[in-house]
């Protein structure tokens, strides 16, 4: 749509400008070109040629720098277009060559490209020039410059228009330059303020009865004028109401009649479009059909057929290819819409909107081969749309296809958001027979997970907008490590939804004899929470496990993408916190995950929550299971090393002692070394059992982390608990186990009291000790997220991370300057990125987006803290 050449009354020009465009401005040297920028635009916005000649030599007024200037020009600037950012070319621009390479990068980014003509006298810009000391001797090329603009302008405004322009704006006095003023316009799919609930109804071809019956399901009741309208919600039609049904030209009155009164949206399909072609006059083959809306105008008397005619070509033409809704969270389009094309201005965004994207090939029917652009969608908006006939109404990457093929004997479907509903009606009959039927019926394996990871989407710096938190930044450094990490000795990448986030301990206790004590722990919570209740969970002698459980094989290739010969058992999966495959040996995996299924099914879980899967944070025992090799080499080798040596040396002082030699201090310290000795010996026994069975396994779940279409990390740990008793009391296997916990509340000092005093019986008998949980679930304060749990170890368990002879008294007091500031900032930043992870998953986001998040858990524990932790 192109502007006239003067708007407004007088000398006032109005320049009507969309928000996402690139605009040119065009005029000799000396016109006002950059007063005009500098006036009516952002500094950022605009990208002078003069600006760019002095940052690469120094010298605005340097010409030999010109090659240079607009190549760091064009690079901007595309990054600017890339990033759908309204952008202003200060530079001449008075020759069609120079124009050709903006117009190609605006049709590159799809922005609507704007001339805005400064047309002014040769005297008036040699005047100019000869007031700037930079520019003396330039008469030449002035003089050059504005025979160059007087050619483009040859043709008047049209010439510019030929060239690609949408807007052409021409000043052609010093008067009108100095009063134009600027008016931005939104885009016309940026409907951003439009707020739902919506109802979005797929292709209706006609299936008039159908979509009245819809309708009436949804809650939709006839106003005064026969509007059918809904007390809180407005529907969105997908296009495509036309051709092929028996009542092609009801329906389309129908959503016209809706659309007029604001009871709902719509968006044009393929079908309107060749109609208004059709309707127009233009020569249009009656095919796919169109024949049958056709004869249904003809049925009308020719004056009914004139004025019907011309009220839905003017209708079909006003609508917009497609609309971004809901503050940009959603958006509909009758064929899909890429990422990149959202809310931009080209006809091949429109061409995309109505036809969705082929691969230029046909098939032996002729038909054009569809390429799925859903495949690899990994944008933010979810993305409602049809075209496509499918059997089955599917999530895939934030975008679903809701053409359910009425017309050809399938269902009418509509989706409710934000409630992500489907309520469907079937045909009447079938209506249309053919190719296009088959289609509609075939399976739905048509969205099949081919998503590729591309290592470019993943590597260097990034930096992450969570729900916890705004921004988490990931070095590039670590990214590559995380990579490398991932693709040596992850699982397959598609179970790889969540990784867990590290724990910090508490503050150093001030018990001189003990390094940590639940103490801090409550002094910290009953600081940050409003309501300070917490939860204390047994810490178990195992090691953190990941839980991914299908309630049967199916479900690991239609939720996760997991090919059939790549599934094995397909019961799920169960992997470490970084990732990797927790039992290498598939028997005693798939025995795990059945007993954990079978108690799921026994005790109604999958039923609740209405899953087919569940993804559950839990510890896994005994340690030896996955640390057998490095109990072998380190603890153990340590723990012989020391009685060895004290085998030999006590004799030694007990003997030096009878010959009166003075060595009792040391023969007191070797003593406290050999208690100290046995007590390791103790306490990494209690992590050792024979290699296991699997009824030698214990699995203590403490976290339903998510199912299908909910994240349940945020719940309170009543829920978490509740469903971890459940599965442990429904366990026939006896492999699941329950874990002992207290809920404490901070303000009641017996509540603290009792729960102190477990903590030392547990510790005291050898029990590792245990974590400290708000019991709200995820706590969150102005600045994020607080400390999603704090561990308080026991004294005998810390020797196995610290040392036999940790405690003496040398040794902790160098300990007890350890800082765990550093710890505790992983803590959070690791918990938003893995509770994103799984909130992108549930909602079906693209797997690199998912992947991203953890990756970024596994590139921090890269990240340097204090080794006394």
């Amino acid at each position: 749509m192109n502007a006239p050449l003067l708007s407004g009354t007088g000398n006032q020009q109005a320049l009507r400008i969309p928000a996402l465009s690139l605009v040119l401005l065009i005029g000799p040297s000396g016109s006002g070109k950059s007063t005009l920028a500098k006036r009516l635009f952002r500094p950022s916005e605009v990208l002078s040629s003069d600006r760019f000649r002095g940052m690469v030599r120094d010298d605005e007024g340097d010409m030999s720098a010109t090659a240079d200037a607009f190549a760091a020009l064009h690079f901007i600037l595309e990054k600017r277009l890339a990033a759908g950012l309204l952008t202003v070319i200060d530079a001449t621009n008075v020759k069609d060559v120079d124009r050709a390479s903006l117009l190609s990068l605006a049709q590159r980014y799809h922005v609507i490209p704007v001339a805005i003509v400064l047309d002014v006298s040769i005297d008036i810009c040699l005047q100019h020039n000869a007031q700037r000391p930079d520019r003396q001797g330039s008469r030449s090329w002035v003089i050059s410059q504005h025979g160059a603009m007087r050619r483009s302008l040859r043709g008047g405004v049209n010439a510019l228009e030929r060239e690609g322009f949408r807007y052409v704006y021409v000043l052609d006095s010093e008067a009108r330059i100095q009063a134009a003023q600027l008016e931005r316009t939104k885009v016309y799919s940026d409907a951003r303020e439009e707020r739902g609930p919506f109802d979005i109804i797929g292709d209706v071809h006609g299936c008039y009865d159908e979509l009245c019956m819809l309708i009436e399901r949804l809650g939709y009741v006839p106003d005064a004028e026969g509007v059918p309208r809904h007390k809180t919600r407005r529907m969105i039609f997908l296009g495509d109401l036309v051709d092929r049904g028996p009542r092609s030209l009801d329906s389309l009155l129908l959503a016209k009649r809706m659309v007029d009164a604001g009871a709902a949206l719509m968006v044009p399909g393929n079908h309107e479009a060749k109609l208004e072609r059709h309707l127009r006059g233009k020569n249009v083959k009656p095919t796919h059909g169109l024949a049958r809306t056709i004869a249904e105008l003809d049925a009308l008397s020719p004056e009914e057929k004139k004025t019907m005619s011309a009220m839905l070509a003017d209708f079909i033409y006003g609508l917009v290819s497609h609309l971004v809704l809901e503050g940009g969270k959603l958006v509909v389009a009758h064929a899909g819409m890429k990422r990149e094309l959202q809310m931009r201005g080209s006809g091949a965004v429109r061409e995309f909107a109505l036809y969705g994207e082929t691969t230029g090939e046909v098939d032996a029917d002729g038909f054009p081969v569809r390429a799925d652009w859903a495949l690899d969608y990994s944008g933010d908006a979810e993305v409602v749309y049809g075209h496509t006939p499918v059997h089955e109404a599917v999530w895939v990457n934030r975008t679903i296809c809701i053409d359910t093929g009425c017309v050809f004997g399938g269902l009418l479907t509509a989706l409710r958001w934000p409630e992500h509903e489907l309520v469907q009606v079937p045909a009447k009959e079938a209506y249309w027979e053919g190719r296009v039927r088959k289609e509609a019926h075939a399976s739905a394996g048509l969205h099949d997970h081919r998503s590729i990871l591309d290592l470019g989407d993943l590597s260097g710096k990034r930096t992450l907008t969570t729900k916890l938190m705004p921004s988490i930044t990931i070095e590039g450094a670590q990214t590559a490590e995380a990579i490398e990490l991932l693709s040596r000795f992850a699982v397959n990448p598609r179970w790889l939804i969540h990784l867990p986030p590290t724990m910090s301990p508490v503050e150093t206790s001030k018990e001189a004899s003990l390094l940590e004590h639940p103490a801090e722990a409550f002094a910290y919570f009953r600081k940050v929470l409003k309501a300070p209740i917490v939860v204390c969970e047994e810490k178990h002698m195992g090691s953190r496990a990941i839980v991914i459980v299908c309630r049967h094989p199916g479900v690991a290739e239609k939720r996760f993408g997991i090919a059939k010969e790549h599934a094995g058992h397909g019961l799920g999966i169960v992997y470490t916190r970084t990732g990797r495959r927790f039992l290498d040996d598939a028997k005693l995996e798939e025995g795990l995950l059945d007993a954990v299924r079978k108690s799921a099914e026994a005790s109604g879980i999958f039923e609740r929550f209405q899953t087919d899967w569940l993804c559950l944070d839990a510890e896994l025992m005994p340690w030896s299971l996955k640390a057998q090799e490095l109990i072998s080499r380190q603890y153990a080798r340590t723990v012989n090393a020391s009685e060895g040596m004290l085998e030999v040396l006590t004799p030694l002082l007990e003997a030096a002692q009878l010959r009166g030699l003075r060595v009792g201090e040391l023969k007191a310290r070797t003593e406290q070394r050999v208690e100290n000795t046995a007590r390791f010996r103790k306490t990494m026994e209690g992590y050792i059992w024979p290699t296991p069975k699997l009824e030698d396994m214990r699995l203590a779940v403490f976290h339903l982390l998510a199912h299908e279409g909910h994240v349940r990390l945020e719940e309170s740990h009543t829920l978490h608990l509740e469903v971890a008793d459940a599965l442990a009391a429904h366990d026939a296997s006896g492999i699941l186990i329950r874990t002992e916990r207290e809920v404490v509340d901070l303000r009641i000092p017996e509540d603290v009291e009792r729960a102190t005093s477990w903590w030392l019986r547990m510790t005291e008998a050898g029990g590792e000790g245990m974590v400290v949980k708000p019991l709200e679930g995820i706590a969150r304060g102005s600045k994020g997220p607080f400390q999603p749990a704090l561990k308080v170890r026991g004294r005998d368990y810390l020797r196995l991370i610290y040392g036999i002879d940790y405690d003496l008294p040398g040794n902790l007091a160098r300990l007890r300057q350890r800082s765990v500031t550093r710890k505790r900032s992983l803590a959070v930043r690791e918990l938003a990125l893995g509770h994103e992870a799984l909130l992108r998953f549930v909602r079906r986001d693209a797997l690199v987006r998912v992947h991203e998040c953890v990756l970024g858990v596994l590139a921090m524990e890269s990240e340097a803290v204090d080794p006394r932790l």
